[in-house]
């Protein structure tokens, strides 16, 4: 297994004693090492992208195509490997981790596509005999800053999208899922992308996001995780002229209307907020109920969040498994004790062991408890009682995020005025906030990002834009 950075087709050397250990979220136990890197790593890796796009650009789009199919394969052929690392580096549950590989290997086979299907554009002009186009070209180099929370799906979306349209890329993967994103580079090594193509560089944020800011061969700086780290990522790109993709927090609102079918809402909305502990971006953590069904929707969702298996991740049935870090819990403790002092009721959960904290459930919140603004990342579902749909859809909109949604009613005529007017990059009418797809337009609005990942829309933002004039005959000039 690759455990040092991953550069021009090969792990570089590093002595044992610069090892470090990976430790187990779960018992917080030693079970790998690996070496983080330095900036001379960054920049050497940096080098090796900005050598290798000329050839790669000028590869064939069917070439191109095969190679991430291959990769696909590759990652299916490597599940039970990658499933491990999930489980054991990530904090994965056995299904969380089930779900992630195979999801990411169609993925991909969905992105190898997106080689053939870069599309110009040939425009009328009034110039006589004049010939008008546009054109898309890689951009160079693409930096990609992944998080831990689905390390496989989130890089990859990165990753595949560029080496698609042409582009080298060099990937930060985060600090608590590095291997993970070494493991990537060994998959793609036996898919036979060239050496220089994609790059990993695991270390210190703050030290390799200086190195990707500061080099103009970086043209596009590709990130998911904190809100926070995103606007701090968007001004320094915007100081250098460089384009930003982000993909930043989110404060998912579920929305359960009079006419929903209670028990489905209740299903839809356990999953969207106790799947991989809450540690999701899209995770439907804001609940607001339209006040004829509040307390019918409680009872049945507090009895199926009391079922919630919490322990280890490897058991099939386990639901709940470690969050990433030690941290984690006590943060979210202090915020529902909070919730609860101020007037919240804790229904269910409100405890934690080690790095396990269990599912709970907050009735009465209020959008003045923090509960309610901020991002939690932990299994947490914050209920609010609305008086009437408009209400719902206030509540809903009384959020500094906006990525995902989700409006759980029959009515035609709510579900369509909900979809327009939620402040939402994603709206999912009797869904889960928790939803993508290779080809779609993934992204936030507000605090919650800019710019969008999937299909045609990824292929946009990391191409450049080519306006090209033929002129046939002769062009008359005034002097």
């Amino acid at each position: 297994m690759i455990s040092t950075p991953y550069i021009a087709g090969k792990a570089i050397d590093i002595p044992p004693s610069a090892l470090t250990d990976v430790l187990n979220p779960a018992n917080q136990l030693p079970f790998a090492k690996i070496f983080m890197a330095q900036e001379q790593h960054m920049h050497a890796a940096i080098d090796a992208a900005d050598a290798a796009k000329a050839s790669w650009a000028a590869t064939p789009p069917s070439e191109r195509e095969r190679i991430l199919h291959r990769a696909a394969d590759g990652l299916e052929l490597a599940k039970q490997e990658i499933v491990d690392l999930l489980i054991e580096e990530g904090g994965a549950t056995f299904g969380k981790a089930m779900f992630e590989v195979p999801f990411a290997a169609n993925m991909v086979h969905s992105i190898a596509g997106e080689a053939r299907r870069i599309q110009g554009e040939v425009f009328s002009s009034d110039g006589p005999g004049l010939f008008s186009m546009a054109i898309r070209r890689p951009l160079g180099v693409v930096a990609g800053i992944s998080p831990f929370n689905f390390p496989v799906i989130l890089s990859l979306k990165k990753v595949a999208f560029a080496l698609a349209a042409g582009n080298t890329f060099v990937l930060k993967p985060s600090e608590e899922t590095s291997l993970l994103g070494l493991k990537l580079a060994e998959v793609f090594e036996r898919a036979g992308v060239p050496a220089g193509v994609f790059n990993v560089v695991p270390g210190d944020g703050p030290t390799m996001a200086r190195v990707i800011f500061d080099d103009p061969r970086v043209k596009l700086v590709t990130f998911t995780g904190s809100t926070a780290v995103g606007r701090i990522i968007a001004t320094e790109c915007a100081k250098r002229g460089k384009r930003v993709v982000l993909e930043m927090g989110g404060k998912s609102p579920v929305i359960v209307l009079k006419d929903a079918d209670i028990q489905y809402a209740v299903n839809t909305a356990c999953f969207g907020i106790f799947i991989h502990q809450g540690q999701i971006c899209m995770a439907g953590s804001r609940i607001i109920v339209e006040a004829p069904v509040y307390d019918d929707f409680l009872n049945k969702f507090v009895a199926k969040a009391r079922t919630m298996k919490v322990g280890d991740p490897r058991d099939p049935h386990t639901v709940i498994g470690p969050l990433i870090r030690t941290s984690q819990c006590p943060m979210i403790d202090g915020k529902v004790k909070a919730a609860v002092a101020a007037g919240a009721r804790l229904l269910t959960g409100g405890k934690y062991e080690g790095n396990f904290y269990h599912p709970t459930v907050l009735a009465d919140v209020t959008p003045e408890m923090a509960v309610f603004r901020d991002e939690l990342f932990g299994p947490v579902a914050a209920v609010s009682k609305a008086k009437d749909a408009d209400h719902a859809l206030a509540l809903a909109n009384t959020s500094a995020y906006g990525l995902s949604s989700a409006v759980m009613t029959n009515d035609l005529q709510l579900a369509m005025r909900f979809a327009l007017e939620l402040e939402s990059g994603m709206v999912h009418v009797n869904g889960p906030t928790i939803h993508d797809e290779a080809t779609v337009p993934f992204g936030g609005v507000k605090d919650s990002g800019s710019g969008r990942e999937g299909g045609r829309w990824s292929i946009d933002e990391m191409t450049e834009v080519k306006w090209v004039t033929i002129q046939m005959g002769q062009h008359p000039y005034p002097f």
